[in-house]
């Protein structure tokens, strides 16, 4: 079965009176989806009473909860100290998101800043070696996912992505497609493309890998050095279209766990994804 559900609480879940991500979980299900994706993107800020509250009223609805990470985390910083910090924001994460009740972490990678490119991404491959490492007192269960990124001079191209997977059974990619169309400039035409990402995951990775990575999607506009905002399923200029990965996924009979990233009307657009598939995967 397809996990497809919103990164976060859409505009009309406020409009309609909501103000807690805890009611989410219902006004999802009565929606038909079921996979929510809580940001921790300015830092790691929830009390164990609020995230008690989230994980009961999900697992009440069936709605499988994923987090992500600070979005400042660089594992290509060259200073000890701020790979530490970097190393601490994805740990905190770790640890919300088995207190809601989850299994899945989203991280991003790293940015080239000044350094060459090559240097860079084999600092940062390094140090998610020493990610993981650092994680081995934690005692229970974790998926973490580096995402691909949308800007140029950021780390995290397909190929990169799967590079790092390699380093622990534990680390599955992120693939945001929307990112993958940005910094390939219009990349991603259509249910090829989506394939030939697919097809490789398998072959770099394995099967087990292929069938259950993670995935955001979301239209967004892009300009020379990539990514620029995210737009909402009504874009008709920038895409990508999800159609042709809707028809990958049921024809493989894979199940990624979907995350729409639509600038306010994410779960709105994730029900519309979810109507792409065919009855079996939904």
């Amino acid at each position: 079965m397809l996990r497809i559900g919103p990164s976060g609480n859409s505009n009309s879940f406020y409009d309609q009176g909501h103000k807690h991500t805890k009611e989410a979980a219902e006004w999802l299900n009565g929606m038909g989806l079921n996979a929510y994706e809580y940001s921790f993107g300015r830092g790691v800020r929830i009390g164990a009473e609020a995230a008690a509250e989230i994980a009961s009223e999900f697992k009440k609805y069936g709605i499988e909860i994923s987090s992500h990470a600070p979005y400042y985390t660089n594992f290509a910083n060259p200073d000890d100290e701020m790979i530490a910090k970097s190393i601490d924001y994805v740990r905190q994460t770790i640890i919300a998101e088995n207190a809601f009740g989850g299994l899945r972490t989203v991280f991003h990678p790293a940015s080239c800043g000044k350094a060459d490119r090559r240097e860079a991404v084999g600092r940062a491959k390094a140090n998610i070696g020493k990610l993981i490492e650092s994680l081995s007192d934690i005692g229970f269960d974790f998926i973490l996912c580096p995402e691909t990124m949308g800007k140029l001079n950021q780390i995290g191209t397909v190929d990169e992505i799967l590079d790092f997977c390699t380093l622990d059974d534990r680390l599955y990619p992120c693939f945001d497609f929307g990112h993958i169309n940005s910094y390939t400039k219009g990349g991603i035409k259509g249910y090829d493309d989506y394939k030939r990402i697919i097809d490789k995951t398998a072959d770099k990775l394995g099967d087990k890998k292929a069938s259950a990575f993670h995935v955001h999607f979301s239209k967004i506009m892009y300009g020379d050095k990539g990514e620029l905002k995210h737009l909402t399923f009504e874009d008709e200029k920038y895409g990508p279209e999800y159609e042709g990965l809707a028809r990958v996924i049921d024809e493989y009979r894979i199940s990624p766990y979907i995350i729409c990233e639509s600038d306010g009307t994410q779960a709105e657009d994730a029900l519309r994804m979810k109507r792409m598939h065919s009855a079996y995967a939904v």
